[in-house]
């Protein structure tokens, strides 16, 4: 048996393996993951490295190669670094895609990053001595020297560059008094650290009957060594926050670590603030916003034990902390926890196996958790705890379900209700601030023609583009971007104009209405550099605006103790997409809109603006139902056998040539359909779907095609997943490209 094994995890030496032989002494201890003690180069120097597969084939002379000398026991970091590598290889083996990809998700820190290092001058000698010298240096006019021994007489320990500043001086004369002997410098490792300063630390909030019974829950379980997964299913304001830092602090206290997954980068600020209160600088935060030093940083620090907490979305899940006790994710059932590319990783599956590999716990927190995740729960795979009521007595808002239909009746064209405009008009007087949520960005949705129906669309992807108020049409998948039309290229109509609201749009319209309110807009243009996020949610806090307009990102998670109304504009944009998971999207965001009016002593309310009143997802959102839902939600998926009944792989063929990929997409899909015997069979849920083109046919010039196989054994698909790279790893069509996307979002 021999081994490949990788000696340096860099990102530009993952793919570089060496083989190695595995002694039948050790075969039982050598798996895809371990770390293992090999000798390397000409001297044979003993050094670690990690297996990343096996085989029975030598790939050079077999006389040439080495034998693994030793499997080490798990300790500090060698064990984080054994934990991902064992996770990229599930990763590799449960989402397709080639080991390499997974590594380089589980280690995305680029170690060429250069250190931030900086200088302290220490006093060597007593404060007396020194201004003795430098007294002897001013009689010689040596006036540097001087001007140096007497700054550190005084102030004793000090940063070398800001000395150097301060007094002018080079770094020669203080390498010159460390030579004799007065000083010494002292190289520090700086971290970049994107946290927050102080150290200091809040008080201690109590927990109410509710909260308490989960904690304890989790406290007897893990003590026990019971580590089944919670998913805390809780109304929004019911404080789900609180239960996180009671666990992770019962955590620390243990000698363990905690991993807080959080969906939006625009919830870091308002989350690190709350850890920060209670844990200090044990806490840090990474997210793709920070430099690439930053990031480097943060992963140093959690690799030498400098911090106990890491906040951050699904990237941070690969925090490499020695002893990890816990892994939480707050609003699990959110889309960004899936990867778009490969591996398509599930940041909720992907914490199940890292925390099964480190013998620790997993939280799953949600107002409305994922179908799968309470199905799973009412399976008895999770432990289900709800928290039905606000601490301190606070109601959730009232909801008022307005239809649109009859406003078009009574002659209203404009984006605002009679109700809905009376409401923010109020609320203007009372001095209280409102949301107004609308999940589309821009100005105008897309742009047609309303004679003969031709939609601008961009040249290099088929999808419609955007209208923007700086007289711009964007492609938000390509950037491509071109002039406004005034005239279709059609037909030559006058009559082409944008179809559908955007928040552009509906900031224009609030300003219009409402001119003397201050207005903020939170949307993808709005954001697209670091730090606005935290720019946009601190002025409104601190209530320099009266009116926050903006798409989902402002809706999830946020605490603003004077919002009292949130008009939401056009609740069916996300019911009708094309996608069987819509309903459940839109009544996770109505439900999750609704959650940020009157969460003070302040009654809120909440309007909801649609044209399909009677939608059971539009129902039970207004009455903030989540089990009303569930149950309507889940016999849909039974009929239908969707997720998370059965299973779904999605394969996509993508290339420039759109015969060559719909040709390989039928190869593909006959090659499966062919042969069933891997499948359950028609009766269980069993069936080859397509192929034909995405939704999205054509993006950046390429085409794509697209099947999807179906069951309810997920190991069966990949069976399938299998089967498909084994057959391409025998023929020579590699002018199209291949991807895998289990159970997709």
């Amino acid at each position: 048996m021999f081994a490949d094994v990788i000696i340096d995890i860099s990102i530009e030496k993952l793919d570089r393996t060496f083989q190695y032989r595995v002694p039948e002494a050790l075969k039982d201890k050598v798996y895809p993951g371990a770390m293992v003690k090999i000798p390397f180069g000409k001297g044979s120097r003993k050094i670690k490295g990690y297996v990343l597969s096996l085989s029975e084939t030598p790939v050079i002379d077999e006389s040439l190669i080495k034998d693994i000398e030793e499997v080490p026991e798990l300790t500090g970091e060698s064990g984080a670094e054994e934990q991902l590598i064992r996770t990229a290889f599930w990763m590799k083996e449960h989402y397709g895609g080639t080991l390499s990809q997974s590594l380089k998700v589980v280690f995305p820190i680029k170690k060429s990053v250069k250190e931030k290092k900086t200088v302290n001058i220490v006093p060597l000698v007593k404060p007396e001595e020194l201004k003795k010298a430098a007294e002897e240096f001013g009689a010689k006019h040596n006036t540097a020297r001087e001007r140096v021994l007497t700054a550190i007489s005084e102030s004793g320990e000090i940063d070398a560059s800001l000395l150097m500043s301060k007094l002018n001086v080079s770094r020669k004369v203080l390498e010159d008094l460390s030579d004799r002997g007065f000083i010494k410098l002292e190289v520090l490792r700086e971290y970049r650290n994107p946290g927050m300063k102080s150290g200091k630390t809040g008080g201690v909030l109590s927990l109410s009957p509710e909260q308490k019974e989960i904690y304890d829950e989790f406290v007897k379980d893990y003590e026990a060594g019971i580590r089944k997964p919670f998913l805390i299913r809780g109304i929004t304001g019911s404080g789900k926050t609180l239960v996180y830092i009671e666990i992770i602090d019962y955590v620390i206290s243990k000698g363990k670590q905690a991993i807080m997954l959080i969906p939006e980068i625009a919830l870091t600020f308002q989350t690190v603030m709350r850890f920060h209160e209670r844990f200090g600088n044990r806490v840090s935060y990474m997210h793709s916003r920070l430099s690439a030093g930053e990031r480097y940083d943060q992963y140093e620090r959690a690799k030498a034990g400098d911090i106990d907490v890491m906040i951050g979305p699904r990237s941070a899940l690969f925090t490499p902390f020695k002893n990890l006790g816990v892994i939480i994710i707050d609003e699990e059932h959110e889309n960004s926890y899936k990867a778009e590319n490969m591996p398509k990783y599930h940041a909720r599956e992907t914490a199940l196996q890292r925390a099964e590999i480190a013998g620790a716990s997993v939280v799953l927190g949600s107002a409305t958790p994922s179908v799968e995740s309470e199905y799973r729960a009412r399976n008895g795979e999770f432990r289900l705890f709800t928290l039905k009521n606000r601490p301190g007595g606070g109601a959730l808002a009232g909801v008022s379900v307005i239809d649109l239909r009859e406003e078009l009746r009574e002659g209203n064209r404009s984006m605002f209700s009679g109700k809905l405009r009376e409401l923010m008009e109020d609320r203007l007087n009372k001095d209280e601030q409102i949301m107004l949520f609308l999940n589309r960005r821009g100005f105008a949705g897309f742009i047609s023609c309303r004679k003969c129906g031709k939609v601008i669309k961009c040249p290099h992807c088929d999808v419609s583009l955007t209208s923007h108020r700086d007289g711009y049409l964007t492609c938000h998948y390509c950037g491509f971007r071109e002039k406004t039309v005034t005239e279709c290229p059609s037909c030559g109509s006058k009559y082409i104009g944008g179809m559908r609201a955007g928040t552009e749009q509906l900031e224009e319209q609030t300003a219009k209405l409402f001119p003397k309110a201050r207005i903020l807009r939170m949307d993808g243009d709005t954001t697209k550099n670091k730090g606005d996020y935290e720019e946009i949610l601190s002025q409104f806090k601190d209530h320099s605006a009266d009116i926050l307009i903006g798409t989902q990102m402002i809706v999830k998670g946020h605490d603003f103790p004077l919002v009292t109304l949130v008009g939401i504009i056009a609740a069916d944009m996300s019911l009708y997409a094309s996608d069987f998971r819509a309903s459940e999207r839109t009544f996770d965001l109505l439900t999750q809109a609704a959650g940020r009016a009157g969460r003070s002593e302040r009654k809120g309310e909440v309007v909801i603006q649609t044209y399909s009143p009677d939608n059971y997802c539009i129902e039970t959102a207004a009455e903030q139902d989540y089990e009303g839902f569930y149950e309507k939600e889940i016999v849909y998926r039974s009929l239908l056998s969707y997720p998370p009944v059965s299973h779904l792989l999605k394969i996509l063929i993508e290339g420039k040539d759109e015969e060559k990929v719909r040709g390989e997409a039928e190869h593909l899909a006959d090659l499966l359909k062919k042969d069933y015997s891997f499948l359950s069979g028609e009766a269980e849920g069993g069936s080859v779907i397509g192929p034909a083109p995405d939704v999205i046919s054509k993006l950046r010039d390429v085409y794509r095609y697209v099947f999807f196989v179906r069951d309810r054994d997920y190991e069966k698909l990949v069976d399938a997943r299998e089967k498909i790279e084994n057959d391409r790893r025998s023929g020579s069509r590699y002018d199209t490209q291949v991807t895998f996307d289990f159970d997709p979002m």
